[in-house]
């Protein structure tokens, strides 16, 4: 017997609270190719003392990279999404900055536990080098009582899911909050997968941002 559809309101709707958003950005070829073999040359000076990597190795750089001159290019691109993610979301204040700035080498099986970046509000990562097989980048569900129950689903959408997948390609630039725990599968290419990971903070945080929201009657 099929049940009858109840007659005594419409179809409901969901409404959506509390959304996680990631901003994503592809800078244009002409962009990304010169700076990108900019990047890589770079890092392969930074790499020169140290032994190659085998499988299921990675190598990160220090956290200062936006300090060099071979990565203004890239800093200018950051902060330009930056502030778009942060007028997207109304933040009264227009005063940032890059707190870290670092490569990651991931050789072939090499991949990234789930993680967040604390003490920062924003947080990204940029592709230098990508290719089938090494071109995802895994988001979690930030809610963590969803783990609790997870009933059999008919159908895996983007609102029943526990994690999201996210393609990237050369020149992907994302942006996200820095609290979203992120995961990287293990490199399934025969090549490195190249990346450069950064923070954003506000500059003036402990002056303005870190006191109290209240204020005495």
């Amino acid at each position: 017997m099929v049940a009858k559809k109840s007659s005594r309101f419409g179809t409901p709707h969901p409404l959506r609270m509390f959304p996680t958003f990631v901003w994503k950005g592809e800078l244009l070829p002409e962009i990304h190719q010169s700076l990108n073999e900019r990047i890589v040359a770079t890092l392969n000076e930074l790499r020169r003392s140290v032994p190659a990597l085998e499988p299921g190795q990675a190598w990160q750089s220090n956290q200062d990279l936006h300090r060099l001159d071979e990565f203004r290019p890239l800093v200018v691109c950051v902060m330009e999404a930056a502030e778009a993610a942060l007028a997207y979301l109304k933040i009264d204040d227009d005063a940032f900055e890059i707190t870290g700035c670092w490569a990651n080498v991931n050789a072939p099986g090499a991949g990234h536990r789930t993680h967040s970046h604390p003490n920062n509000f924003l947080s990204g990562v940029y592709y230098v080098k990508t290719q089938a097989g090494a071109d995802t980048v895994n988001f979690h569900d930030p809610r963590a009582q969803t783990g609790i129950m997870r009933p059999p689903v008919t159908e895996l959408t983007a609102d029943n899911t526990d994690q999201v997948v996210v393609k990237v390609s050369n020149g992907t630039l994302l942006v996200f909050p820095s609290w979203l725990q992120h995961s990287v599968d293990a490199n399934r290419s025969d090549a490195e997968r190249i990346s450069v990971s950064f923070n954003i903070m506000f500059s003036s945080y402990g002056d303005r941002m870190s006191k109290p929201l209240w204020k005495p009657e």
